[in-house]
């Protein structure tokens, strides 16, 4: 558990502990299956306050060539990030205005401010009662209006990214655990918490190791 709070692959747990990659792959499964329940069970808190919100396309397996002309066939990911909270996770089918906006008014207060980029699913917030909403254009090379910016959410992608290239990406099917465990570790360090001592805790509360 403890080099699994490191966040090292399961071959290498392997070798630095002499158990079979099979053992260690088990142990590590169990591990991101806590995670993933946790993570679902809080995504039901409502977020208010100073929220940040991204929409993102990832993919198990890197693609460096037509980057764009394939998005269509990569994983769409929401993200919503409240300031000094968490942040919070939902795959999607796709990126539309009533697919984001349904979303928003299940998890965010009314009376939070909103920032988001200039992606235009994103118009027509105000006609839905938040009226402290905020974007950037970073197409027009602004990325920061004072606290209006999207930087933690952006953060989190980048992070997220960087993981599952550590991993040489990962299957299609256990792209979402990964995804929650991205999401656990990221809020782990946002709330300066041990992962270890918090897995610990989850372990005990799901008991999934009998």
């Amino acid at each position: 558990m403890k080099l699994f709070s490191l966040d090292l692959p399961a071959s290498k747990i392997a070798r630095l502990t002499w158990l079979s990659d099979n053992t260690t792959e088990s142990r590590c499964n169990y591990f991101r299956e806590v995670i993933y329940w946790h993570q679902e069970d809080e995504k039901d808190e409502v977020l208010s306050w100073t929220i940040e919100l991204d929409e993102s396309y990832f993919w198990p397996t890197r693609v460096k060539w037509k980057r764009w002309r394939w998005a269509w066939w990569k994983v769409k990911v929401f993200g919503l990030l409240k300031r000094n909270g968490k942040v919070y996770t939902e795959i999607i089918d796709d990126i539309s205005a009533k697919t984001l906006h349904k979303i928003i008014r299940w998890n965010v207060d009314q009376e939070s401010i909103i920032n988001t980029d200039w992606w235009n699913s994103y118009y027509g917030l105000v006609d839905l009662l938040y009226e402290k909403y905020y974007k950037v254009t970073h197409s027009n090379n602004e990325f920061a209006r004072g606290k209006r910016h999207i930087n933690w959410i952006e953060s989190f992608r980048s992070y997220c990214k960087r993981r599952l290239t550590k991993f040489n990406w990962v299957p299609k099917h256990k792209f979402e655990v990964h995804l929650k465990e991205s999401e656990f570790r990221f809020n782990c360090w946002l709330q300066k918490e041990d992962i270890y001592k918090q897995l610990r805790k989850l372990v005990k509360k799901f008991h999934l190791l009998g």
